[in-house]
């Protein structure tokens, strides 16, 4: 028994007494990476929008009376010249009546101052009369030709007032509300109107930029001039308030000429065509306006961690040591951030297992077996 204790405190001893074996380092751990790339990019910058009719009217009398007929009903669809109020017309047709038999009894003065000239020359030419009754009969004529044009004028204008008893459309286009009924009292100087009246054949869309987005919209169009510079805008798309893409294109044709003081934005419109009635006054949507970037320095969002509101890369260094990068973006197009500052075209990134990344450590890099392709796509501001 002791010589079997003997022995196992002999192999102990010798087996304490020989080296250890270090442990095999670990493999540094295989990571995807891939090569950061420029390519064109469109980004969409969408801005909220107030929607109005080519034409929008207010539909006023323009004499006084009682509200005789009401021809038209709300959101009717009228055309020019369609008529659509008729103000009672027997007092203007009285006006022109009196006006039209003065304008007679002018023509009549007229007519009688004549017939004295035509008596009183041949006798001033015989000397039998004195040529100052012929000069008194001329200036009496000239007198009833004066009276005759007022009375002509006061026709004109009594049958102008008659005419405004009919209130007719001045443009094609929808009826808004009709506060005022038949039999109502209505005057130019009301301050509510008849109604409204909408010409959206063409619908103008208004909506603004602020001063910044307002500098880089003009830095990214040639001319000399915001004319010049609006002759090459891209078309520009409407989004309804459901969501929806207004199926036809806008042309943006105006940039108002200052700054709105109390906002800091500048009002920009955009005018889109409406052939089938499908837009309103009083619409609102969001305009999105494309941007293209040329030579756009693109990072795929999944290569990417956010950190306190920073958004940041692993760059691989010469060593495979990766180390981390802030960026600075400029929008988004698609599944890509466009960079502006914080890595370079031929920069290597860590593409996938970023949460198990720490800086400093050394990494193998694979290449990734399909790179993310960086394509021409859009995504809004």
């Amino acid at each position: 028994m002791k010589s079997f204790l003997f022995v196992g405190f002999l192999t102990l001893l010798v087996a304490c007494s020989q080296p250890q074996t270090p442990a095999p380092a670990a493999e540094p751990p295989l990571t995807e990476v891939i090569t950061v790339g420029t390519a064109t990019a469109t980004t969409e910058h969408s801005y909220t929008a107030a929607l109005q009719g080519k034409v929008d009217v207010e539909i006023r009398p323009q004499v006084s009376g009682f509200l005789d007929k009401v021809l038209v009903d709300e959101g009717q669809y009228v055309r020019a010249g369609q008529p659509l109020f008729r103000i009672s017309p027997q007092p203007y047709q009285a006006q022109l009546n009196s006006a039209a038999a003065s304008l007679q009894a002018a023509d009549a003065a007229i007519t009688n101052a004549q017939l004295e000239i035509d008596k009183l020359t041949p006798l001033v030419q015989n000397k039998v009369v004195s040529d100052y009754q012929l000069k008194v009969a001329v200036a009496a004529k000239k007198i009833a030709v004066a009276n005759a044009a007022q009375a002509r004028a006061g026709v004109e204008s009594a049958r102008i007032n008659l005419g405004y008893t009919m209130v007719k459309a001045p443009v094609s286009g929808f009826i808004g509300r009709l506060p005022r009924k038949r039999g109502s009292l209505v005057s130019p100087t009301d301050p509510e109107a008849l109604t409204g009246l909408s010409d959206v054949h063409e619908v103008y869309a208004y909506f603004s930029l602020a001063e910044a987005d307002f500098i880089n919209f003009k830095k990214q169009y040639d001319g000399t001039s915001i004319n010049d510079k609006l002759k090459k805008l891209p078309a520009v798309s409407l989004v309804l308030a459901d969501n929806t893409i207004y199926p036809q294109k806008g042309k943006i044709d105006m940039v108002d000429g200052r700054f709105d003081k109390n906002t800091g934005a500048i009002t920009l419109r955009a005018v889109f065509p409406n052939a089938q009635r499908l837009l309103r006054s009083g619409n609102t949507g969001k305009i999105v306006l494309p941007q293209q970037h040329t030579n756009a320095l693109l990072v795929p969002q999944a290569a990417t961690i956010e950190v306190q509101d920073k958004v940041f890369v692993y760059a691989v260094g010469d060593s495979n040591k990766v180390f981390r990068k802030a960026l600075t973006i400029i929008g988004k197009a698609g599944n890509d951030y466009i960079v502006k500052e914080g890595v370079k075209p031929g920069d290597r990134i860590v593409f996938s297992g970023l949460d198990h990344l720490a800086e400093g450590i050394v990494i193998k890099p694979e290449k990734v077996k399909s790179q993310p392709q960086l394509t021409m796509v859009s995504a809004t501001k």
